[in-house]
C-alpha cells in the first residue's frame, strides 16, 4: 500500500472518530434536554401531589370552623372557590393563581382562631391546623425543587447550543412557580 493512501485512510479514520464523537456528543445533549424537561414535569407532579393534600384537608378544617364561626361565610365561600378553581384549571399557571387564592382565604380562615378562643382549644381544630402546617411545609419543598428544575431547563436553554438542541426536541422554556402575595395588614397585638 502508498504512502498516499494509508495518509488518505489515517484522515478518513479520524473524520470518522471525528464525525462519531460528534454525533454521539449531540445525542447525549439531545438526551439531556429531555431528561430536564421531564425533571420539571416530574417536579410539577410533586407539587400538584401536595396542592391537592391540601385541597382535600381544607373541608375537614371548614366543618370544625364553621361551628365556631357562622358568620364568617365570606372565608368559607373564597375557599370552596379557590378549590373549584384550582380543580378545573387548565393549566399549571391556572393552578398557581388558584393556589395562590386559596393560600390568602386559608391564611384569613387560619387568623380566626384569634377571634375565637374556644376554637383556638378545639382539638380537632388544632390537630387540622398541625396536618396544614406540615402540608404546607411541603408544598414549600416542592415548589422549591420544581423551581430549581425549572432554572436549571431554561439556564440551558439560553446557552447558544442548548436553544439549539431544546429546539430540535421541542422543549419549551418552562414556568417558576411563584405565587403573588398581597400585601398583608399587621396583626393587632392586645393586651
Amino acid at each position: 500500500m502508498s504512502k498516499g493512501i494509508k495518509t488518505v485512510l489515517t484522515v478518513l479514520g479520524v473524520l470518522v472518530v471525528l464525525a462519531g464523537s460528534i454525533l454521539l456528543w449531540g445525542i447525549g445533549q439531545y438526551n439531556r434536554v429531555i431528561a430536564m424537561d421531564e425533571q420539571v414535569r416530574s417536579q410539577w407532579a410533586q407539587v400538584e401531589n401536595q396542592l391537592k393534600r391540601r385541597f382535600d384537608l381544607i373541608p375537614n378544617l371548614v366543618e370544625t370552623v364553621k361551628g365556631y364561626a357562622k358568620h364568617e361565610k365570606e372565608i368559607f365561600e373564597s375557599l370552596a372557590q379557590a378549590r373549584t378553581k384550582y380543580f378545573q384549571a387548565g393549566n399549571m399557571q391556572e393552578k398557581v393563581e388558584a393556589a395562590g387564592g386559596f393560600e390568602r382565604a386559608l391564611s384569613r380562615l387560619l387568623m380566626l382562631q384569634e377571634n375565637y378562643p374556644e376554637l383556638k382549644a378545639n382539638e380537632s381544630f388544632l390537630k387540622l391546623q398541625d396536618t396544614l402546617e406540615g402540608t404546607e411545609n411541603r408544598i414549600a419543598v416542592e415548589r422549591k425543587r420544581y423551581n430549581d428544575a425549572v432554572r436549571r431547563l431554561n439556564t440551558y436553554r439560553r446557552t447558544v447550543l442548548g436553544r439549539f438542541f431544546a429546539a430540535l426536541a421541542g422543549v419549551e422554556a418552562a414556568s417558576y412557580f411563584q405565587v403573588e402575595e398581597k400585601e398583608k395588614a399587621a396583626p393587632t397585638v392586645r393586651f
